[in-house]
């Protein structure tokens, strides 16, 4: 059975997670160069390939003891806020063209581009961390995948316009805030059990 709340938690924590991530600007730079369908085929499928990543992460956590899964997670959160708040502003990447306009090349582009650069990414460690903690994987790999992929179509189609209206530090700061709290409200169960 889904959840829908826990659905919706995760959709929330990995969109605003996502969103000032150096993969938005990538897409967003595809975008521009490339018929946008074609990208997101892409960009979707690498993006559905880490979140069943993380979800099978998270899942084997969950064989742990509760209160322990409860620390880790915990910490993994309050890593991940640190991360965000602390990290500098990186620019955009390069991104390379390819040769022609081929959907299997775009595509392709998209791809490995998002395969490469999310592997092991905040937002991946994030799904991985919530599916132990709901121990709900399709809820949570559900939420992750919709967020991600609604990331990378405001990134793909709208991002330019996003990123002039709502400034990226205030989009930072609050996914930070979001994984600040969950990550005392999961120390706070470690604890008390």
């Amino acid at each position: 059975m889904i959840s829908l709340s826990v659905m919706a938690v995760v959709f929330g924590v990995v969109f605003l997670a996502e969103l000032p991530d150096k993969t938005a600007l990538a897409g967003l730079v595809l975008g521009t160069r490339y018929r946008a369908s074609y990208v997101f085929v892409g960009v979707a499928a690498a993006f559905a390939v880490h979140v069943a990543l993380a979800v099978a992460a998270g899942s084997v956590l969950t064989l742990l003891p509760g209160r322990l899964v409860s620390a880790i997670t915990g910490v993994l959160f309050l890593g991940g806020a640190a991360m965000l708040l602390l990290k500098g502003d990186d620019g955009e990447e390069e991104v390379r063209k390819p040769k022609d306009q081929s959907f299997w090349r775009v595509s392709g582009a998209g791809f490995m581009l998002i395969l490469v650069a999310e592997f092991g990414d905040l937002t991946q460690i994030m799904t991985a961390n919530l599916a132990a903690r709901y121990d709900d994987p399709l809820s949570v790999g559900l939420g992750a995948v919709l967020a991600l992929w609604a990331v990378a179509g405001l990134g793909i189609v709208g991002g330019k316009a996003l990123m002039k209206r709502v400034p990226l530090r205030l989009i930072t700061k609050v996914a930070a805030l979001v994984m600040l709290a969950l990550g005392v409200w999961s120390l706070y169960e470690a604890v008390v059990g």
